[in-house]
């Protein structure tokens, strides 16, 4: 779901023995955890394969092989895919940045590559793109295949959608599971972080997600979702848990409620609703949500959030 960036995985492929005799499998998903939030931070910025190698205290050349073991593609296709959803993102919510804009702003170096690369994934050009962007029903199709958000979309199709109150939000430290996917399995991901929570002594009731994916484009099976909990410090061992910082910044900063199948749409109509229309930039960190309610961990699936979208003028 978005700044909306891009394929994170719960479940890395199994390495080849002798990597795993070499390094624990643990300590290698940490590593490239830390390499995945460095690129989904801020996907405009410059990401030479050296520096995340550096990141992940491997060499470059088994940084590239590590990385396409657990990720099932090569860094730069990762990368580049990533890119290409945050432009597929733009040219929908900023109708006034030219296509050269949104292009340098989601990390590419030049108009003609990444018109290239756009029509080999989405299809089409991105003057085409953004011109049917706005009345291309199907965009909206796939995650209603799904009959409790189908019927979500219907509650709450009718709904006005709250106003925003704009605020500026500090930065947070985060420990923090990614989820590989939209679906009730989230659920599983939060029973984790709540575990290593209780058994770090750790009695912070604060729980955000960090949402890469817009679901308008993205598959639900495909959607990023980050599970996260604020910390004070940086623990001493890492395990299935890594630690990020949110960046802060101004937000525009939704208040939400209802039920399970029902947060989807509401994202899916801000974001094709409120965004284009407000006049507003949205940058290319992640949208997150706070949770006063979480739909995956309430008994009566029921969710009461604020939903936060990083703005500029």
């Amino acid at each position: 779901m978005c700044g909306i960036g891009v394929h994170e995985t719960t479940t890395p492929v199994e390495l080849p023995n002798p990597m795993r005799k070499s390094l624990p499998q643990q300590h290698v998903t940490s590593r490239l955890n830390d390499v995945l939030h460095e690129i989904h931070k801020d996907i405009s910025a410059d990401l030479p394969a050296a520096r995340l190698a550096a990141i992940a205290a491997f060499s470059e050349h088994h940084f590239h092989r590590v990385f396409a073991e657990y990720m099932g593609e090569t860094v730069h296709r990762y990368i580049a895919r990533i890119r290409l959803e945050q432009a597929a993102n733009q040219l929908m919510f900023d109708q006034s940045a030219t296509v050269s804009e949104v292009a340098l702003a989601c990390g590419f170096k030049s108009l003609s590559s990444f018109s290239r690369a756009f029509k080999l994934q989405m299809g089409s050009s991105p003057g085409e793109w953004r011109s049917r962007s706005h009345t291309d029903a199907q965009l909206q199709t796939e995650f209603l295949q799904v009959p409790e958000i189908a019927r979500g979309y219907q509650n709450i199709a009718n709904r006005a959608l709250p106003q925003p109150v704009i605020c500026e939000v500090p930065s947070r430290l985060m420990a923090y599971i990614r989820h590989h996917g939209y679906d009730r399995s989230i659920a599983h991901t939060w029973q984790k972080l709540d575990l290593w929570r209780f058994e770090n002594g750790l009695h912070t009731q604060g729980q955000f997600a960090l949402l890469h994916s817009n679901p308008c484009l993205v598959p639900l099976k495909d959607c990023r979702y980050v599970a996260c909990v604020e910390i004070h410090k940086t623990p001493l061992q890492r395990s299935v848990i890594n630690v990020l910082r949110l960046p802060g910044g101004i937000h525009a900063r939704f208040h939400l409620a209802g039920v399970y199948g029902e947060f989807i749409p509401y994202l899916s109509r801000i974001l094709q609703e409120w965004v284009p229309h407000s006049g507003l930039r949205v940058r290319t960190t992640p949208i997150w949500v706070a949770y006063n309610k979480n739909q995956f961990t309430d008994s009566q699936h029921e969710f009461d959030l604020e939903l936060y979208i990083p703005i500029g003028s």
